[in-house]
């Protein structure tokens, strides 16, 4: 696994994901022997690529890592786990609560979506004459995968493998996010030390979720970049925003289609909308939220209140759904969202997934992308290369179930929905974080992205700050 470089028995992490990407978040830290993995994301970029790296695990052997740590549910963090465990993974995956829930739900979806997509691709390979490609794994996969799973609580410590001990903090990115911290006592040089894995920063000020935890004491700094270099246009509660881009698109007379993640976003939105709708500040028009993922994980939302902030918190115990409302519908059936495709009417329909590479969402897209009345509502990001991100650029035309379709639809965005902290905010969480920080490595963000929180962070602080390479391996 290692280069002739490196001592065998020293400290390193080498970096298997989310390095020069977004996407697929895979880090493997070796110490005292022992094979630890942060995240175990899935890849998500050209089709042929995605398959080829999420099915192998270029990077190391399924077999030989001992202990997973899982900074939270997102796809691209925790999507292949079913595939680690059906290739070899036998330890334990140590996640929050409420990301446990989440993954019951998220991973036997993603399971369901690659059957779906597998045999759309074969019926093509078919014709072709080109062998069958076969999911990375099925439903039963993703639910023995489940048993792997230790549920720990936020700021409660617990000994994960020899000389290391975990403690999950408060990330704020989604519900049961977390930073992953490590302590750990370091057998081949006989130092104590404390490693953080960012996982996801979020904003702050969020509508639903506590603020980030800052980190006491770190020693070494695995650090996101998703939002290096940029700004959010807006703050985190933009309901003045939202509340003029709704009106402008119900004038047009058209639908409202918002493409959106279905954890954490989707809720995000319907607590803002169960308050513009409440204080008369939006028309009254019917709301349908047509993921069944999405409905499930609003049910797992109200679960876990130890993840809400203090105004969620107290609504909920006021016996008040902050994720209901009486012109909301939550659509499960495959007939039931068919119908909304053939309804003329004025509606918002929230529909996964965000990026619109699957889902119920490119039905929405192919009936309504062409119609001018409609209105396209992105609130989060979109990577790039995919559907979502053609749509945000502008391009006049889109490829939707492999036809082209021309952008039609008025299309807006509203950044202040992202759960990712943008350029000065990860300064801010960055600078609040105490301790040395001796030597700091940043993935998951585009080059550009990363670059440029390079630069910055370099600029207020003294300690060894590198741009993460995809396989490489360092040692500390």
């Amino acid at each position: 696994m290692r280069g002739d470089s490196v001592v065998i028995g020293a400290m390193d992490i080498k970096f298997c994901g989310a390095a020069g990407t977004t996407t697929g978040s895979q880090h493997l830290l070796e110490v005292n022997g022992q094979k630890i993995l942060l995240d175990c994301g899935l890849y998500q970029g050209r089709r042929k690529d995605s398959y080829e790296i999420n099915h192998e695990f270029p990077h190391f052997d399924p077999s030989e890592i001992d202990v997973v740590v899982l900074s939270h549910a997102h796809i691209d963090h925790s999507g292949n786990l079913p595939n680690l465990s059906r290739k070899g993974f036998t330890g334990n995956i140590y996640a929050t609560f409420a990301t446990r829930d989440l993954c019951q739900i998220m991973l036997a979806d993603s399971a369901r979506i690659q059957e779906r997509d597998s045999e759309w691709i074969n019926k093509k390979r078919l014709k072709e004459g080109e062998p069958p490609v076969e999911p990375l794994y099925s439903e039963m996969d993703a639910e023995r995968c489940m048993r792997q799973f230790i549920n720990v609580g936020y700021d409660r410590s617990i000994p994960i493998a020899k000389g290391v001990e975990l403690t999950f903090i408060d990330a704020g990115h989604i519900l049961g996010s977390a930073q992953v911290l490590l302590d750990i006592e370091d057998e081949a040089d006989g130092k104590k030390k404390r490693f953080l894995f960012s996982g996801d920063v979020g904003r702050g000020d969020n509508d639903i979720l506590r603020n980030p935890q800052p980190a006491k004491d770190i020693d070494y700094l695995l650090m996101e970049s998703t939002y290096g270099g940029r700004e959010h246009e807006l703050g985190t509660r933009a309901d003045d925003e939202i509340a003029e881009i709704l009106v402008r698109a119900i004038e047009r007379g058209g639908k409202i289609i918002i493409p959106s993640f279905a954890v954490e976003r989707t809720q995000q939105l319907l607590y803002v909308l169960n308050q513009l709708f409440e204080d008369g500040r939006i028309p009254e028009v019917p709301v349908y939220v047509d993921s069944p993922l999405a409905v499930n994980a609003t049910e797992i939302f109200r679960l876990h209140p130890e993840c809400f902030n203090k105004e969620i918190y107290e609504f909920l115990f006021e016996k008040r759904n902050p994720f209901g409302f009486e012109n909301l519908t939550l659509v499960r059936s495959v007939a039931k969202s068919k119908e909304l495709n053939l309804d003329r009417g004025q509606s918002i329909i929230i529909s996964a997934s965000g990026m619109c590479e699957a889902g119920r969402i490119l039905h929405h897209l192919k009936n309504g992308i062409e119609d001018p009345r409609n209105t396209i509502l992105f609130v989060g990001y979109c990577a790039q290369q995919t559907l979502g991100w053609k749509i945000r650029e502008g391009w006049d035309e889109v490829p939707i179930f492999g036809k082209d379709y021309k952008l039609k639809a008025h299309v807006e965005i509203m950044d202040s929905f992202s759960g990712h902290a943008d350029h000065s905010e990860l300064l801010d969480y960055f600078e609040a974080m105490t301790g040395p920080k001796e030597k700091v490595w940043l993935i998951h963000g585009e080059p550009s992205r990363t670059e440029a929180l390079c630069e910055a962070l370099r600029e207020i602080h003294s300690g060894d700050v590198e741009v993460a390479e995809l396989g490489k391996t360092v040692q500390f």
